[in-house]
């Protein structure tokens, strides 16, 4: 049986990089290949691939985002989240996006392999550091909306702009910052930001 891949990751050098070592594999064609996350439902459609192998951080559509998709619009084809980023929040996103495996880039080839025909199989692949750091950091404390204004002010946007973005008035927006402010035990909004990145709940 020959496993039909599809690859989504925003660099070049890595997709093409993957898709060779991939393509060694006597059971595995690499049937697609692309660099955006909004293009991964579409090139599904099209090649009705066995697995996707998606990284987190991609234009148009992060990996998560993507992987929500392809489970709605080709509920047949695996989710494998690939990422430079073993985050334990990412984990927990990733699975309740409909993702089957989570393998960090740094992992030796064989695993990646071998991860691929055990999705297939029906199991469930995760690296297993990032399953403990998982268990470990327990649920994301914030709400959805805090998630949605804490993502807001990356771009350095003020409350008002914040506000009128969300369709929300200025001071729950005030609130909605001082409460993920709060969860994550930070002194301001900048780091709140940085801490719930880190800990993957954005």
């Amino acid at each position: 049986m020959t496993i039909r891949l599809l690859l989504a990751d925003d660099q070049d050098l890595i997709r093409g990089a993957l898709s060779a070592l991939l393509d060694l594999e006597d059971d595995f064609e690499v049937v697609a290949s692309v660099g955006r996350g909004d293009e991964v439902a579409d090139a599904a459609a099209a090649h009705r691939p066995d697995v996707a192998l998606l990284d987190i951080e991609m234009p148009g559509l992060d990996g998560l985002a993507a992987a929500a998709v392809l489970a709605a619009r080709v509920p047949a084809c695996r989710v494998v989240i690939l990422t430079t980023f073993g985050r334990a929040g990412y984990l927990r996103r990733a699975m309740e996006a409909g993702a089957v495996g989570f393998v960090v880039k740094d992992a030796p080839p064989e695993t990646l392999a071998d991860a691929i025909r055990r999705v297939v199989a029906g199991e469930r692949v995760v690296d297993p550091a990032l399953a403990a750091a998982t268990l470990a950091a327990g649920d994301s404390p914030l709400t959805g909306r805090e998630r949605d204004v804490l993502n807001a002010t990356r771009s350095g946007a003020g409350v008002a702009d914040i506000a009128a973005r969300l369709y929300l008035s200025e001071g729950t927006v005030r609130n909605y910052l001082s409460a993920a402010i709060a969860k994550t035990a930070t002194r301001n909004r900048i780091e709140a930001l940085r801490v719930a990145d880190e800990r993957g709940w954005l």
